[in-house]
């Protein structure tokens, strides 16, 4: 039996597939009090502003992926099974919310400070949990000696753009694409 959603988590949700669709600049609160279907000031009472409301998104995903590396990295000992773990665990959280992580990775942006300087923290914070390691690795041997900076860039970009491929004919499962891309990233890192 399916939970009724509150106001506010249809609210959230119309949010997230608005700003996905024409971008946060483009979406005002009278249109998202409309598309939920209540009056606009009514969104005050749940959302002080379109910036608590793309921050409550963003905030909300980050939170989900510290909490899917941490679970998944506990895990695991060698470093090249450890990074195919928390890659999976990765997109694992792309899938289980397309439209909030589509807001997460493109509109962002647009968070007002502080909030913009925490949300830059925060994904600082979970690049330095890959590159720790991909350094463990590269001492270790598991990986060439490379620059970790670069290969988290290198993962971070083809893993946060595996929602288009859920937007694409493809009909590639979660487990296949998790699979395909660490198996890619591996091999050249191999040592």
């Amino acid at each position: 039996m399916a939970v009724a959603q509150t106001t506010k988590e249809k609210v959230k949700k119309t949010a997230q597939k608005l700003f996905r669709e024409r971008g946060y600049a483009a979406v005002g609160m009278r249109e998202l009090a409309k598309e939920v279907g209540i009056q606009a000031p009514s969104l005050y009472n749940h959302y002080k502003s379109k910036d608590d409301l793309l921050r409550e998104i963003c905030f909300d995903m980050a939170q989900q992926f510290f909490a899917a590396f941490d679970k998944a990295v506990v895990t695991e000992e060698k470093f090249q099974r450890k990074l195919k773990v928390v890659i999976k665990a990765h997109i694992g959280v792309i899938v289980s919310n397309l439209e909030a992580s589509e807001v997460f990775f493109n509109e962002w942006v647009f968070l007002e400070q502080p909030n913009l300087g925490k949300f830059k923290k925060l994904r600082f914070e979970y690049e330095m949990k890959f590159r720790d390691i991909i350094d463990k690795g590269i001492k270790k041997d598991d990986f060439k000696k490379m620059n970790s900076k670069l290969i988290a860039f290198a993962i971070f970009s083809a893993l946060n753009a595996t929602y288009d491929l859920y937007n694409s004919n493809e009909n590639l499962t979660q487990e296949e694409i998790a699979n395909d891309i660490s198996d890619l990233l591996l091999k050249g890192l191999k040592s």
